[in-house]
C-alpha cells in the first residue's frame, strides 16, 4: 500500500510539472509531502533538477530559422508541383474504370469466342478476364512504389 502512495505521489507531481492538478489531488499531494520524507526529497531533486536545466544555455547556429523556413518552401513548392500530377493520375485513372465497365461485356464475348474456338476451359477465360482487368492496376500500382522508393533514396 505504501509503494501505491509513492508511485500515486510520483505521478502527480510529474503532471504538476506539465499542467495543474485536480484540487482534490494538489491538497493529498501537499499531505503526503509534509509526510513522506523520501516524496518530499524526490520533489526537491525534481525542482532542482528542472531548475539546472533552466540555466543550461543551448546555441544553435544564427541561420537555423532561415534554412527550416527555406526547406519548409521548397518542401511546399515540390507539393504543388506534384498536386496537379496527382490528380492526372486519378483522373487517367477514373476513365480507365469507366471505359472498363462500359466495355466489359464486349471483351467477355471476346473471351467466349476464344474459348469457343480453343476449347479453353471457362475458368481460364475467367482468370484470363481479370487478368486483363487487374494487371495494368498492378503495373501502375507496381510503378507509382517503385517511383516513391526510388525518391526517397534520391533524397537520402
Amino acid at each position: 500500500m505504501n509503494r501505491d502512495l509513492h508511485e500515486r505521489a510520483s505521478q502527480l507531481l510529474a503532471q504538476g510539472r506539465i499542467e495543474s492538478l485536480a484540487p482534490g489531488d494538489e491538497r493529498w499531494l501537499s499531505a503526503h509531502l509534509a509526510d513522506c520524507e523520501f516524496c518530499a526529497a524526490e520533489a526537491a531533486r525534481t525542482t532542482e533538477a528542472l531548475s539546472a536545466l533552466r540555466t543550461v544555455e543551448i546555441t544553435v547556429p544564427r541561420d537555423l530559422a532561415g534554412r527550416t523556413q527555406l526547406r519548409v518552401r521548397l518542401r511546399a513548392e515540390e507539393l504543388r508541383e506534384r498536386g496537379p500530377a496527382s490528380r492526372l493520375i486519378w483522373a487517367v485513372a477514373a476513365m480507365s474504370w469507366i471505359l472498363g465497365l462500359a466495355s466489359a461485356p464486349l471483351l467477355w464475348r471476346g473471351f467466349e469466342w476464344i474459348g469457343a474456338h480453343t476449347g479453353a476451359p471457362k475458368l481460364v477465360l475467367q482468370f484470363g478476364f481479370v487478368l486483363w482487368w487487374g494487371l495494368p492496376a498492378l503495373l501502375a500500382a507496381g510503378i507509382v512504389l517503385w517511383q516513391r522508393e526510388w525518391r526517397a533514396r534520391g533524397v537520402e
